[in-house]
């Protein structure tokens, strides 16, 4: 009878797991058409030949790499020397999208305490005023941005009507221009994370605290910080990745002075006069990048666990 009993017991957990591969097969599925296909492409087209008139070559290369990290001259006959163009674009699109991302937490902290703080049926409409603009394309709402920004848009007009400028301000093609682009583009990001984070906090820590005559800097500091800080973390991870690839903003807002790497990457797939290898071998090289700011946060955060 026991070994009936096992028998039973392993014919169970056999049907557990069968059925558990079978559930997860469409999202195996999609996860592997969606993105390790793609990146997979992307890894292959980073190694091969840029194909004159456009398009690919299939033969082993390094040279896609190899024009990335260093100049070689006109003719590439000359001592390689560091290519610092492609550096600085990466070191422009990470300090653009950390800024973004600062601003986000700084708008989106407080707005999703807000949120969360009000009666659970407002908490409906709250979150519906802030996602509404987004069922809009980025591309339509990034044009909006820039007729707002400009010398005679929306908002030059009022503040020379307050009186507050006496001139309109230029920003539209400045580094200011990209970064409320890319604020305005992500913000959601930023607050839903942090919301559900909120929304799931026990207050009455905090009034512990303030019994404990705790005052509210430090209530904020040591107790509803730490424990919304998950929250936190994922959305600046979800603000800071797409910015850094972003390249409508930077586009349409920036100018040719304020070319990020989702630019340079975009134009490397554009027309004949491309370098798909070129573009391949940069998508790799953010997404290394992006992975590697992805394991700091994770071990930061196992750290901060443990």
């Amino acid at each position: 009878m026991a070994g009936g009993a096992a028998t039973g017991g392993s014919s169970t957990s056999d049907t557990y797991a069968e059925a558990r591969t079978w559930l997860l097969l469409p999202a195996w599925v999609t996860l592997g058409i969606l993105v390790l296909a793609p990146v997979t492409m992307m890894l292959i087209y980073s190694f091969l030949t840029k194909e004159f008139r456009g398009g690919v070559i299939w033969e082993f290369s390094l040279s896609a790499y190899d024009q990335f990290f260093f100049d070689r001259g006109l003719f590439g006959d000359d001592p390689p020397r560091i290519e610092w163009t492609y550096i600085q674009i990466f070191w422009r699109s990470i300090w653009q999208a950390g800024a973004a991302t600062l601003l986000s937490l700084v708008i989106g902290f407080p707005t999703a305490y807000f949120i969360a703080t009000r009666a659970p049926a407002q908490r409906t409409f709250w979150l519906f005023l802030v996602t509404i603009p987004y069922w809009v394309n980025l591309l339509i709402r990034t044009v909006s941005m820039k007729f707002l920004l400009r010398d005679q848009g929306p908002l030059n007009e009022a503040l020379l009507g307050i009186g507050i400028i006496s001139e309109p301000l230029s920003i539209v093609n400045t580094n200011v221009a990209v970064q409320l682009g890319l604020f305005y583009s992500y913000l959601p990001f930023m607050v839903l994370p942090i919301y559900a984070a909120v929304e799931r906090y026990n207050f009455t820590l905090s009034e512990a605290a303030a019994d404990l005559y705790a005052s509210r800097w430090t209530v904020l500091r040591r107790i509803l910080l730490p424990s919304v800080k998950p929250g936190i973390i994922a959305g600046c991870i979800l603000v800071f990745v797409p910015s850094m690839g972003s390249f409508l903003a930077p586009d349409l807002l920036g100018g040719a002075k304020n070319f990020m790497i989702g630019s340079l990457i975009e134009e490397q797939f554009k027309g004949n006069a491309g370098n798909w290898p070129f573009g391949a071998a940069a998508s790799m090289i953010l997404l290394t990048l992006v992975l590697i700011i992805l394991l700091i946060f994770a071990r930061q955060q196992s750290k901060a666990e443990s």
